[in-house]
């Protein structure tokens, strides 16, 4: 399909073109679970090419309908990239009917900066106004689940302040807590699942373990995939035999939150017990 605008205002501008999401729709008559896809590029630009499509392909063949966003990078700051998210989440949702999209199944994946937009929609967007004052105003724009890839989800000094600077400005560096996932998680944090690699060299893993902590803190439910091997932009992790397994299990943990949401007995598996009564 071809992109969709998100904005009637032509003057509301990416790097590129104008905010928009790019359907990728699976080919059958079924409906399906979606995932909006945001890659990163430190808020300075949006790595579609690698981040984007490709991932989109991917979640294609796991049974999702994916949604490729194009959103706004420096010189715009804080909030318009996440109004762009944010309101890509209204507009799928706002026409889940035509793009067959299963309710209550609608995830989001970033990447690097793009985990930081990504997480903001279930940490900090909830002091943004993003209103357009349209139809899709009344839809949600929280995710029923996040996954976070070697994500920027800390904007603080140790982590990458080339992300924060791009979204904040430099002299708005000191005052990075009010938009740093990590420091914002709350009760109604949506589910997350995190990947990562002990040797990223540009965002530190430290990243996913505060947004894991903070989370484990209000009892969220998360998952981290923290592999050793693995520079900065992993990607699908084609030709490795851990990283390559991150789709496959993300998937297998929002599944596993179906299960745990209707299955009385769901827990039980997860005991000492049950696994010895299985040897």
């Amino acid at each position: 399909m071809e992109k969709i605008y998100l904005y009637t205002d032509e003057s509301v501008r990416t790097s590129v073109d104008r905010p928009s999401i790019v359907p990728m729709l699976i080919a059958d008559v079924k409906a399906h679970p979606g995932v909006l896809v945001i890659p990163g590029g430190g808020y300075a630009g949006v790595c579609e090419s690698s981040e984007g499509s490709p991932v989109g392909r991917k979640f294609n063949e796991l049974g999702y309908h994916a949604f490729i966003l194009d959103y706004r990078t420096a010189p715009s700051r804080w909030p318009e990239p996440q109004c762009d998210a944010m309101r890509a989440m209204r507009v799928i949702r706002g026409k889940a009917e035509e793009f067959r999209l299963l309710s209550g199944q609608l995830a989001v994946c970033g990447f690097s900066a793009g985990a930081h937009l990504a997480a903001s929609l279930g940490t900090v967007c909830s002091r943004v106004n993003d209103t357009c004052n349209d139809e899709f105003d009344d839809f949600p724009y929280m995710p029923d689940v996040m996954i976070l890839c070697y994500g920027v989800l800390s904007l603080a000094p140790w982590s990458h302040n080339g992300t924060r600077d791009n979204l904040l400005g430099k002299e708005n560096a000191g005052n990075w807590q009010p938009f740093s996932p990590a420091d914002n998680v709350s009760a109604v944090t949506p589910p997350a699942f995190l990947m990562h690699t002990v040797c990223d060299q540009v965002v530190p893993f430290e990243n996913s373990m505060a947004f894991v902590r903070a989370m484990a803190e209000y009892g969220r439910p998360c998952e981290l995939m923290l592999n050793y091997w693995g520079a900065h932009g992993m990607l699908l992790g084609k030709g490795t035999l851990d990283v390559i397994h991150w789709p496959e299990q993300a998937d297998d943990f929002i599944r596993s939150l179906a299960l745990a949401a209707d299955d009385p007995q769901f827990l039980t598996r997860y005991t000492n017990n049950w696994q010895c009564e299985q040897l």
